[in-house]
């Protein structure tokens, strides 16, 4: 299993081995111990699956506080996405910093995103599966959200506003400011 640490060291990209042949190929996803080895040792508790049909579906920036934080290993089953997180932890040396991957069906890559982290990411290709697990269940009165779009971030989305594919939810969310708090310790 192959870990590197992005731009935010605390956030990794996985990428498990394949050992393929004429039939296809077999990949090792998730191992609890190699994990552990790259300091990921919270218990995953929940599986999640998401499915875009077209390229330019925009989801995020989410995340969960206290009492629910979750933390996130996300990986693409079909298609491609741009992923991710950005740094909501207050005294972090990285607040409001940004790390992103590629990731895709292919590749098989993985992203580790940690706790006190927004996390989004836009379909690169129609028909796109995710796969994610979390750390924690999924939690309404813990959820909040930031725009995907907020001037402060300036994050590089690989889609125009006026082609991204939003839910109702995520065309109204709060800008950047209104997280400065929601990791405090």
């Amino acid at each position: 299993m192959k870990i590197e640490r992005l731009s935010i060291p605390d956030v990794l990209l996985i990428t498990p081995p394949r050992f393929g042949d004429d039939r296809g190929y077999f990949s090792e996803t998730y191992s609890a111990p190699k994990l552990a080895q790259a300091g990921i040792t919270l218990p995953f508790v929940q599986d999640n699956q998401s499915f875009s049909r077209q390229k330019g579906t925009v989801r995020g920036l989410h995340c969960q506080v206290a009492p629910r934080v979750q933390g996130k290993l996300v990986r693409v089953l079909r298609g491609a996405i741009w992923d991710v997180a950005v740094d909501a932890r207050p005294g972090s040396p990285s607040f409001g910093q940004y790390a992103a991957a590629t990731l895709t069906g292919d590749n098989g890559s993985q992203i580790w995103v940690p706790p006190g982290f927004l996390h989004g990411f836009c379909t690169l290709e129609p028909e796109t599966e995710v796969a994610y697990k979390v750390t924690d269940v999924y939690d309404r009165a813990s959820e909040r959200a930031v725009f995907w779009r907020d001037a402060t971030l300036a994050l590089p989305w690989p889609v125009a506003e006026a082609d991204a594919l939003l839910s109702d939810k995520d065309r109204v969310l709060p800008g950047w400011e209104a997280a400065a708090d929601w990791f405090a310790v």
